[in-house]
């Protein structure tokens, strides 16, 4: 403990005051004649004989603020000024220096110049305000921290209508804003928003806040995917923005945060991008946040889905114990939370439903697209699940996909990465997509994939070949329609359309082919009792089939999806994926 002599006096001092660690040796009469608390006190006298004691419990501003009372109360110069106007404010008010003891008392010169100087200036305003901090509840009691902050807010709004959307250019008050603790930032923002400004403002306000206070906002999974063996265990690295020494209360903190800005986030499903709210939601994971608030963020997140990218849709699968640890479960090691994305499909699809507009085709579409692009990165998990991966798949309507080569895409990635799936699997899954709504690319990709089932194969060469019929429909159309062009080029649409009949006749030829091998394939599958599949026997089947005519016809034009040139009645080459798209 400090002992400290405040004056140099011939007359003895008769007062020993302590506050925290530190005890003033002063005269009592100056304090009593401007402390009304102090006065009326029934001060004890000292143990040592030394005049009295008094200990000043819970004194606001501690020592700092109590050494320029006493120099006010012995008549001193008085320095005033915005880091400790707050602090003076609040420990005049404890000790109760009206104006009923002295005209000019503490509490009215503090509070004039907190009045008339600090609430004029923007960066006195902000520097008070910091200062409150460690005042509670005596700055919220005397109206300080209600008063610095409408104050802020009007001057943020002012600033906003008056230079619009180039706010950052006038004192960038974002950063200001930004510093100050949670509970104040709040009160500012809600002010902000009730005097009327734009939504994207304090949209890029809460983001800035964000960004300086919960440092793993921006932290990205590692490695191309972070996908590896090793022990025959899923080997991961997530790096988050918590350290693993973090204490409790650090996470509460980050907690407090994380809540608080979704609760004052504005409505407006354009006031923050998706991808900060994918941010904001991975964030929530880690530290346990409540399960209303994450739904929350699941559901502005469904509604603005279109905006999303892959990147920002690979959640890790936190799955954490009270102590903020990964849990170590067998039914929970897929690398990332399939779970969070079905949910905000759906949110996506019951939004879409709501809007009682057109039909919001390009939404589905660049959804669907995503989605799909999304299946094609989680494929790659050795430990996800047919279940997960088909109910995900199948989550946005038929309709939705204009095209399935993202799907089909997808589905082909998944075989690769799980190649001891069972034939029962592989039909289940390559049933999701539709064979009809594939490119000719994919079909030509997919009538050479040894990892798709027989039937599937087939589904794609019968699709392909009714794609044929309807292209050749469509150039005779063409032609009986334009008869001007049809005296330019009518030899060579004739002999285009001779040579495709030709080779659709071929093509059936071949598929019956192929469909007797299948059959003769099943019969001797079938002879086998065993229960458990001979892969032998499928391997035989396969290389009978490959062989086949469709698989090695050179001579007559190739369906497999090489590029090899087809002689035609003139004895020229051409392409014939060319011939398809010539009008």
């Amino acid at each position: 403990m400090t002992k400290l002599m405040f004056v140099n006096s011939p007359i003895p001092t008769d007062l020993s005051i302590q506050v925290q660690d530190i005890t003033f040796t002063v005269h009592k009469y100056p304090l009593v004649s401007k402390s009304s608390y102090i006065g009326r006190l029934e001060i004890q006298p000292s143990i040592s004989n030394f005049g009295y004691e008094l200990k000043l419990e819970n004194f606001p501003g501690g020592p700092e603020a109590f050494e320029i009372i006493l120099k006010f109360c012995y008549g001193l110069t008085l320095d005033l000024n915005p880091s400790n106007i707050a602090p003076l404010r609040c420990a005049s008010e404890f000790l109760e220096m009206s104006e009923e003891l002295d005209d000019g008392n503490l509490i009215s010169k503090t509070e004039a110049f907190l009045t008339f100087v600090v609430l004029s200036s923007w960066k006195d305003t902000i520097t008070v305000l910091k200062s409150c901090e460690t005042l509670s509840p005596w700055a919220e009691n005397l109206q300080i921290v209600r008063r610095c902050c409408d104050s802020i807010a009007w001057k943020a709004s002012r600033d906003n209508s008056t230079i619009g959307d180039t706010v950052n250019d006038e004192g960038c008050w974002f950063d200001d804003v930004a510093s100050l603790r949670i509970d104040h930032f709040m009160r500012i923002i809600t002010a902000i928003g009730a005097r009327g400004t734009k939504p994207e403002i304090i949209g890029k306000c809460i983001m800035q806040y964000a960004e300086r206070w919960l440092p793993g906002m921006d932290v990205e999974l590692e490695g191309p995917r972070g996908y590896g063996y090793g022990k025959n265990e899923l080997q991961f690295s997530i790096l988050i923005g918590r350290k693993e020494d973090e204490g409790i209360e650090h996470s509460q903190e980050q907690k407090s945060i994380i809540e608080s800005l979704v609760s004052i986030l504005p409505p407006q499903p354009g006031a923050v991008p998706c991808k900060f709210l994918l941010k904001m939601l991975k964030m929530a994971m880690v530290y346990s946040a409540s399960q209303a608030l994450i739904s929350e963020l699941e559901k502005r997140v469904g509604m603005m889905l279109e905006n999303a990218n892959v990147n920002d849709l690979l959640i890790p699968n936190y799955k954490r114990e009270d102590q903020g640890k990964f849990v170590n479960s067998l039914e929970q090691r897929t690398m990332h939370d399939i779970e969070v994305i079905q949910r905000i499909v759906e949110y996506f699809l019951m939004h879409e439903q709501e809007q009682q507009q057109l039909p919001q085709t390009t939404g589905k579409s660049s959804v669907s697209k995503l989605l799909d692009s999304y299946l094609t990165e989680v494929a790659k998990d050795p430990n996800l699940s047919i279940t997960k991966f088909q109910v995900l798949a199948e989550a946005l309507p038929e309709k939705a996909r204009t095209c399935d080569d993202g799907l089909y895409g997808a589905i082909d990635t998944y075989l690769k990465a799980h190649p001891l799936l069972s034939e029962h699997d592989r039909k289940r899954l390559c049933r999701i997509m539709n064979c009809g709504k594939l490119s000719l690319d994919a079909c030509l990709h997919a009538a050479q994939n040894d990892r798709l089932p027989l039937r599937t194969v087939i589904q794609v060469l019968f699709c392909e070949q009714i794609k044929i019929r309807a292209a050749m429909q469509g150039k005779e159309a063409v032609a009986s329609g334009n008869s001007s062009e049809q005296e330019i080029t009518q030899t060579s649409t004739k002999t285009e359309i001779m040579t495709l009949r030709a080779e659709l006749e071929n093509v059936k030829t071949q598929m019956t082919e192929l469909q007797r091998d299948y059959f003769e394939l099943q019969h001797e599958y079938g002879k086998k009792n065993n229960k458990h599949m001979n892969r032998s026997a499928w391997n035989f089947g396969w290389t009978k089939i490959r062989t086949s005519a469709l698989f090695h016809r050179k001579s007559e034009g190739n369906l497999s999806g090489q590029e090899h040139k087809i002689p035609n009645s003139l004895g020229h080459k051409m392409n014939f994926r060319r011939r398809l798209s010539m009008s």
